[in-house]
């Protein structure tokens, strides 16, 4: 047997160590080739532009993907994008966001070190907490009041999963908290959608706008042509023009409110921002044919000296978020909802100015019991009288005739006396009246705008099957399209704030609200639904979400 040589040894047992010791190598560069392969297979699906390098000998892949910020796409100019989903939505976690069809901004990219692809991560996007809920609200999603509660109450703490939105059915969720991995410290969220749950449309009223709906354009008798009559703005209505002529019908008394046809649409939509009213288009499905109306008598004015502004954008959103909606955008100040919290008008006042029969009302003011007083009075003048002609009797002829004539001169003057003394009496009775109907009790604002709203449809100024929400509608259309309605009513409203504020009512507050009484009514309906608003809105969804909003302005949505 001969001895192994030292070629065959190496032969034998070196090669086969050599080829064991580069497998590894090999099986690196094979299987990071691959990886890297299939990472940018998923890129493109996805439609992302990502940088991949591989290192082959330690099998590290290093991916760079851009992190962007969002924000909706515009309504109308890109509604095709803005109500459908995303043709190629990326399936890599974190990127749930590409569902949707996004204004996308780079802000910066994100280096990823993996081994394997299910360690790929695309990076959360940026987006304002606000512009997302109010643009998933805008396709449908439905708010889940519990989980902004959790929310409000939880912060960074609430469980992963809790769902924010859910689908227009209300069965499956549409907008969940995500894990933290890639927020830095801020709000991580996910989104879904599905075609299977549908979406409201172009023509749906958006989140921050509330429709408000005027008073129908009455149509002719016959039928056949609707702009036969025209009603007439208030400027040019008189008692004699709410009648038609010939064979046409009798107008309804509220008509002298309606401008003309081409003035005002039947429907108005107001969009309500921070600073106030924004804008107000039509009602028209047809966005081609938005036009702008003109809003200029009520804007805010970066002074606040234009108080219309201000009362109108806090009558419409006391409004709408009554109404209409959960998220707005504008605040009520302050100091207009401490005035309406407060009880300001007295029951008397409002019997003075005949809104209330003083039966309705707590005693309030002394009672005179002027029969009696007028009973004694007669009785005592016949027993002088009586008295009189017994003595007149007995006098001689000539002494009789002179007795009489000062009879009936001392009468003729205590009936002027009693005349001076009745006026001087209900002089001094009325001014102690006014006083006690300043000092009676104070009513509630709601209640001041119920009977308003009774003496406003009594004397025709209010349809009569409209109750308080419906009256405010009407009220804000008419602020929309008449500016001496506008003006009268703010003025009064105004006026009413300031004696509020300095104390109280007074003699002169009062002939203020005789004089302007149909403004005074209507300001106190838009007071009562501004009251309203504050105790219906405490503790709800609305203000858990308002709140939330408050709390984290920007989010990463992945």
């Amino acid at each position: 047997m001969t001895m192994a040589s030292g070629p065959d040894i190496i032969t034998y047992i070196g090669v086969p160590l050599a080829v064991l010791g580069v497998a590894p190598i090999i099986y690196n560069t094979i299987s990071t080739i691959a990886t890297v392969m299939k990472v940018k297979r998923m890129l493109r699906r996805g439609r992302l532009a990502g940088i991949t390098r591989g290192d082959v000998i330690n099998h590290v892949i290093e991916v760079e993907l851009p992190r962007y910020t969002i924000a909706p796409l515009h309504r109308e100019e890109h509604y095709k994008e803005y109500w459908g989903l995303c043709d190629y939505p990326s399936k890599i976690p974190g990127g749930s966001w590409t569902i949707f069809n996004w204004k996308c901004h780079k802000i910066g990219l994100k280096t990823q070190r993996i081994d394997y692809t299910d360690q790929l991560r695309q990076p959360q996007a940026e987006i304002g907490f606000e512009e997302l809920i109010s643009f998933l609200l805008d396709l449908g999603a439905i708010p889940s009041a519990n989980g902004f509660r959790m929310l409000r109450g939880s912060g960074l703490w609430v469980p992963i999963g809790t769902p924010l939105l859910l689908s227009p059915d209300g069965h499956e969720t549409v907008l969940t908290i995500a894990p933290l991995d890639d927020s830095d410290g801020n709000l991580s969220l996910a989104v879904r959608w599905s075609t299977n749950w549908g979406m409201r449309d172009q023509s749906s009223l958006p989140p921050y706008w509330v429709l408000i709906k005027g008073l129908p354009v009455q149509p002719s008798a016959g039928g056949d042509n609707p702009e036969t009559i025209v009603p007439k703005p208030v400027e040019a209505t008189t008692e004699d023009s709410a009648k038609t002529d010939g064979n046409d019908t009798l107008a309804p008394k509220t008509a002298k409110y309606i401008p003309t046809i081409e003035e005002a649409p039947p429907a108005i939509r107001c969009q309500i921002g921070t600073n106030g009213l924004i804008a107000a288009t039509p009602d028209d499905f047809d966005p081609q044919l938005f036009d702008q109306l003109s809003i200029g008598h009520l804007e805010i004015d970066d002074m606040n000296t234009n108080t219309t502004g201000i009362w109108f954008a806090s009558a419409i959103t006391a409004f709408g978020t009554s109404s209409q909606t959960i998220l707005w955008n504008y605040k009520i100040p302050s100091d207009i909802l401490g005035f309406t919290k407060k009880d300001s008008i007295p029951c008397g006042i409002l019997v003075l100015l005949g809104v209330v029969g003083e039966s309705a009302t707590p005693e309030w003011a002394t009672q005179y019991d002027d029969e009696g007083e007028k009973r004694e009075e007669q009785m005592r003048k016949l027993k002088e009288q009586s008295r009189a002609m017994m003595k007149e009797n007995q006098l001689p002829p000539d002494q009789k005739a002179a007795a009489i004539r000062e009879r009936q001169l001392k009468s003729h003057d205590d009936w002027v006396e009693s005349l001076n003394t009745t006026r001087r009496r209900d002089a001094q009775r009325a001014e102690t009246r006014m006083v006690e109907a300043i000092q009676s009790p104070k009513w509630d604002n709601k209640l001041v705008a119920e009977h308003n709203l009774a003496w406003l449809k009594k004397e025709g100024h209010v349809e009569e099957s409209h109750d308080l929400k419906r009256a405010v509608e009407v009220l804000l259309w008419r602020m929309v399209n008449d500016l001496k309605i506008t003006g009268d009513l703010i003025t009064l409203l105004d006026s009413w704030k300031a004696f509020v504020d300095s104390g109280g009512i007074r003699r002169v507050d009062y002939q203020i609200l005789k004089e302007n009484q149909v403004a005074f009514a209507n300001a106190s309906l838009l007071v009562a639904i501004i009251e309203d608003s504050v105790s219906a809105a405490l503790g709800s969804l609305a203000m858990d979400l308002q709140e939330c909003i408050r709390v984290w302005r920007k989010v990463r949505l992945g």
